[in-house]
């Protein structure tokens, strides 16, 4: 028996599918709890190539779910460890680590060069602007969160909405995995569940997961979902840039609280003033956070009532 027997078996894949993943060229940007699982089924089933984006390091307190990493590997690059553990698995698929964080200046050429990308950061920013990049480009984005015990995987762009679609509010504030907790098979399954529909979609299955979302809620263990097909976009929607496609005559303004302005050409404004701002007529406005979900949201507080350019800036990096 071949090494794929038992899912060429399917009907729904044979000979044909099977060449059609070895053809394929993934993007997965992150390579923690929901990108493990991602990287080991897409290996496992044969997906040709694989470029992973991460700068994140192997952290012994991540180890509970993210399996794939061993504690010899503490301090290395995700990205190398999980490409040399990939390698053992499958030495037919390539993969390519790349050591960086994903921004709205490096990820339009690895957008492009794919046929589907997975979000796997768990960042908005980085959702966001791969939402932002996939709907231009025409890129099916499997996009997932998960947190505490539950989650959600979504198939967006590529002719479905977008993610900005699903979810045009934010919240005001964000937990993450180090605040609120995760547990493990939780973003196993929501990685898993992600791994699928990319499956899916390069495979050209009916129904498409595209316009599908798909939950998890390992408290009163339920499973639930929708379809969005017919989500309208936000009319306007706020846009990310990177430190380097700053401009000099942008005004920046820095929005933590917990840090001194990120440049000293920028302004400290707290959120909640943000109403009261009256830039220049004809300057773009840069509004900045750690995450980007600050930014984010009083960029909509500011855009009714200021029609000039606003830009977003996450400065987790």
């Amino acid at each position: 028996m071949s090494r794929y027997a038992r899912q060429t078996i399917l009907p729904s894949i044979g000979a044909q599918g099977q060449a059609a993943l070895a053809r394929a060229h993934v993007l997965v940007v992150g390579a923690g709890g929901l990108g493990v699982p991602v990287l080991q089924y897409l290996a496992g089933a044969g997906v040709g190539r694989i470029t992973l984006v991460d700068g994140d390091r192997v952290e012994e307190g991540n180890l509970h779910r993210q399996p794939l990493y061993r504690m010899d590997q503490i301090g290395q690059p995700k990205a190398r460890a999980a490409a040399k553990a990939l390698d053992g698995l499958n030495p037919d698929v390539t993969v390519t680590p790349i050591c960086a964080w994903l921004d709205p200046s490096n990820a339009p050429a690895w957008v492009a060069g794919a046929d589907v990308v997975l979000d796997c950061a768990d960042s908005f920013a980085v959702s966001l602007t791969l939402s932002d990049l996939c709907r231009d480009a025409g890129r099916p984005l499997i996009a997932a969160s998960a947190l505490g015990l539950s989650g959600y995987v979504a198939g967006c762009c590529g002719g479905a909405p977008s993610l900005r679609a699903i979810f045009p509010d934010l919240p005001e504030r964000g937990a993450t995995c180090a605040t609120a907790g995760v547990m493990g098979p939780v973003v196993g399954t929501i990685g898993a569940l992600q791994a699928q529909m990319a499956l899916a979609v390069l495979l050209k299955q009916a129904p498409t997961p595209l316009g599908r979302l798909v939950s998890l809620d390992a408290v009163d263990w339920r499973v639930g979902g929708f379809r969005f097909d017919r989500a309208e976009e936000p009319p306007a929607p706020l846009r990310f840039i990177a430190r380097g496609q700053i401009r000099p005559d942008d005004l920046l303004i820095d929005l933590r609280r917990e840090a001194a302005p990120f440049t000293p050409a920028a302004r400290h404004v707290p959120p909640e003033d943000i109403a009261t701002l009256n830039p220049p007529e004809g300057t773009r406005v840069v509004l900045a956070c750690a995450t980007g979900l600050r930014a984010h949201n009083a960029g909509q507080t500011l855009q009714p009532r200021w029609q000039g350019d606003i830009a977003l800036l996450a400065l987790h990096d």
